[in-house]
């Protein structure tokens, strides 16, 4: 009998994975599917970032292993984007490390830093990487409850003092994936004086810097004076860019956590392909008004399904960023209960919250990744299945 090791009992189960078995045999069964689970940007990158990648992929330099750090204009250009974006200077040879995707970096920092039993604060609902990649490095999660109450803020207070003793790494995220909230900056003043006072190493994931609305403009955890002597922020360009299949993003903050990273990862890949890492430059270096329009097309997107869901029954806040909307599930149903009965009612695919962890049962994340006459076929669907905020005929 084939046995595999028991970091991989440890992992739930993995429900997008569950989530493709099921669309694929929606497929078969000739479902028109519209498909609002995944955080998958539709839609290709702009003409610029292809344009450089083709001509990258001319050089014949460029198909030879790249430099394990990533290449030293892709460094510079990620510090030169972040000093623009935040006005935080960064050394691009000791605090910037490109990434094959942002989700790799996460996991891998977790095995970089954490030895079995470690203790982790991880809130949950999280997006999956960020307890998944601790529980495979064998460290011990301690979730930070996330609740509407609390407008999804990890609540400081309530971490017991014994937790916070020994805990090694807090994780988190804002906006957050998957409640799309938006945390102030006191908040993340006061995660960096909590951090501090326990030596904690902070681990920020802001993956929807640029994807925000209204005015608002995202906080850097690296704004925040002190957070570069004990933490990290990691980025994606994934979402903006539409890049999400390009695999490519980067972490900065503290040089020695990003030197306890790199060492791991030139133990493990050869770095991002030269080409890829010429285009995310390029992303980079876009001018602002593309910025503009992507948030300008998902603001767009947002209001119209929240209208749609508003007809059905759901009042939702609108959310100040993020590509998704956080929906809470008719009163007595679960989330894989609710979002397969949508599934196989309508074709319509959302994601159950208990995909980010038990702090997301009672509510489906929908992404805003399709144009808005797919939006609007969306709800006639639900509306024709009997499908509301209470319930489900």
């Amino acid at each position: 009998m084939i046995v595999p090791a028991e970091r991989l009992s440890a992992l739930p189960t993995y429900v997008f994975a569950r989530l493709e078995e099921l669309k694929a045999l929606a497929r078969e069964q000739g479902l028109d599917l519209i498909d609002l689970g995944m955080g998958n940007p539709d839609g290709p990158p702009p003409q610029p970032i292809i344009d450089a990648a083709i001509t990258a992929l001319s050089n014949p330099q460029n198909h030879g292993y790249p430099p394990f750090e990533g290449t030293a204009s892709f460094r510079k250009a990620i510090a030169t984007w972040y000093q623009g974006s935040y006005h935080v200077d960064l050394d691009p040879e000791s605090e910037v490390l490109p990434l094959i995707g942002s989700k790799e970096g996460l996991s891998h920092l977790a095995i970089a830093y954490i030895d079995p039993g470690d203790v982790i604060l991880v809130p949950s609902p999280a997006y999956p990487a960020h307890f998944r990649g601790p529980l495979i490095a064998g460290g011990k999660i301690h979730p930070l409850p996330l609740t509407a109450e609390k407008d999804w803020l990890i609540d400081i207070s309530a971490i017991p003092e014994e937790v916070a003793q020994q805990a090694k790494i807090l994780y988190f995220n804002y906006p957050n994936n998957p409640t799309t909230a938006t945390a102030p900056r006191e908040f993340f003043t006061e995660i960096v004086a909590f951090a501090r006072h326990y030596n904690l190493i902070l681990v920020h994931d802001l993956a929807y810097a640029e994807i925000a609305f209204d005015g608002y403009k995202p906080t850097s955890l690296l704004e925040i004076p002190g957070a570069k002597e004990i933490g990290v922020e990691f980025h994606t360009l994934s979402k903006t860019y539409n890049m999400a299949g390009w695999r490519v993003g980067f972490v900065v903050g503290n040089s020695d956590i990003i030197q306890g990273l790199r060492t791991l990862k030139t133990n493990l890949d050869y770095g991002i392909f030269a080409p890829i890492q010429t285009a995310a430059e390029t992303a980079l270096q876009l001018p602002h008004t593309y910025i503009k329009a992507v948030q300008e097309r998902y603001r767009q997107r947002r209001d119209f399904l929240l209208a749609g869901l508003a007809e059905l029954g759901w009042q939702i806040t609108p959310s100040q960023a993020t590509m998704y909307l956080w929906v809470p599930c008719p009163v007595g149903m679960g989330s894989t209960e609710f979002a397969l009965t949508v599934l196989e009612k309508t074709g319509v695919v959302v994601t159950p919250g208990n995909a980010f962890g038990q702090g997301g049962e009672g509510y489906v994340r929908v992404s805003l990744i399709a144009e808005c006459d797919r939006l609007q076929e969306a709800l006639r669907r639900l509306k024709q299945a009997g499908i509301s905020s209470s319930k489900i005929n």
